[in-house]
């Protein structure tokens, strides 16, 4: 069996930056408000036409790739993860390997949305354990801005959420202790219904308490309709408290289960990097554990919160900074829509 490493790593944020003064032109919010609840400042919106969640993702991947030492042509393996692809099908990650000009390599994409990066990184580091591949990239991409509410009937998720891009280069490595020391992945769909986007599927509303008036007619006519979009049916949904509720247990939990399979203690973090949600929540957790402000590492208030890009881009961002250094320990936790989560514990 192989160990698994980070060889290369990069993110990439579009150029347009929205601050919470210039969502008031919009709905009716203030920085104020939108500090005190989520602890962002601002956020970045792609270009409505020029950038894709692919684009974005492919940004990111060639500078992962270059710090990787390696080149296209070595990738044997794609991994992508986002909620919010460029089409309904099919996936980001052949768009990515048909633009990067890659081989005939294989692509996966994976829809386990702000979990989605240690989702994947799990995957990679189950593939490169086993000998199967060995230069894996894994991507993770959010355009969020062209499918939210931006009115004060959305604002309480409209406000939270920001584009961009992270990626990493994963690779075997031989050196003792050093890479994936391992990854831990949950799932709970008790509450699935209470962070989604029920439109459009395939559902019907089966699983809602309220249906849409569907269109007299045999066959097809349920993905999209009229009504759906002039009441807003179509925008994502998102019960705050309850999302926080869940997230302030399991956060922790699934840190102390990496850390407890590594025979290790919080006091030896040398940084953990949550998904970027709501600095409040990364604050109570960072209270829970007992981390230092220099053990944790928040950078939601630039970027909000880009679901499956959060993770990378923050890691990305902390080791440029020089807060991620040889020989450190990394932990990465994520919980999202579903609900899932999970954490990773890296020996960098």
């Amino acid at each position: 069996m192989f160990q698994s490493k980070i060889a290369g790593i990069g993110y990439y944020v579009p150029k347009n930056v929205y601050t919470n003064d210039d969502l008031t032109r919009f709905m009716d919010t203030s920085d104020e408000w939108i500090q005190e609840r989520t602890g962002i400042k601002e956020r970045r919106y792609a270009h409505r036409i020029g950038e894709t969640t692919t684009t974005m993702g492919i940004e990111a991947a060639k500078i992962a790739i270059e710090r990787a030492n390696t080149t296209v042509e070595d990738i044997d393996f794609i991994i992508f993860a986002t909620l919010s692809p460029d089409y309904y099908f099919p996936g980001c990650g052949v768009l990515l390997q048909r633009e990067m000009g890659m081989k005939e390599v294989g692509a996966l994409d994976i829809r386990n949305q702000c979990s989605g990066f240690v989702y994947a990184l799990s995957i990679a580091d189950q593939f490169i354990k086993t000998g199967m591949y060995k230069n894996i990239l894994v991507v993770g991409s959010e355009k969020h801005s062209f499918a939210l509410d931006y009115s004060t009937r959305g604002r309480a998720v409209s406000v939270i959420f920001g584009d961009g891009a992270g990626a990493v280069v994963v690779q075997p490595t031989s050196e003792p202790g050093k890479g994936i020391l391992s990854t831990h992945l949950h799932s709970d769909g008790a509450e699935a219904e209470k962070l989604a986007m029920y439109y459009p599927g395939s559902s019907g509303g089966i699983w809602l308490d309220q249906q849409p008036d569907w269109p007299e007619q045999e066959l097809g006519g349920m993905l999209m309709t009229k009504e759906m979009l002039d009441d807003g049916t179509t925008f994502p949904y998102m019960d705050g408290q309850a999302v926080f509720k869940k997230a302030v247990v399991k956060f922790p939990e699934v840190i102390q289960e990496a850390l407890a399979k590594n025979n290790l203690q919080s006091t030896d973090i040398d940084l953990l990097i949550p998904h970027q949600a709501n600095l409040r929540i990364a604050q109570f957790v960072q209270k829970t554990l007992g981390l230092g402000d220099d053990q944790v590492f928040n950078n939601i208030q630039k970027y909000g919160n880009t679901t499956a890009a959060s993770v990378p881009i923050a890691l990305c961002e902390a080791w440029e900074e020089g807060k991620v250094k040889e020989g450190d320990l990394i932990c990465l936790a994520a919980f999202g829509a579903g609900f899932t989560w999970g954490s990773a514990l890296i020996r960098w």
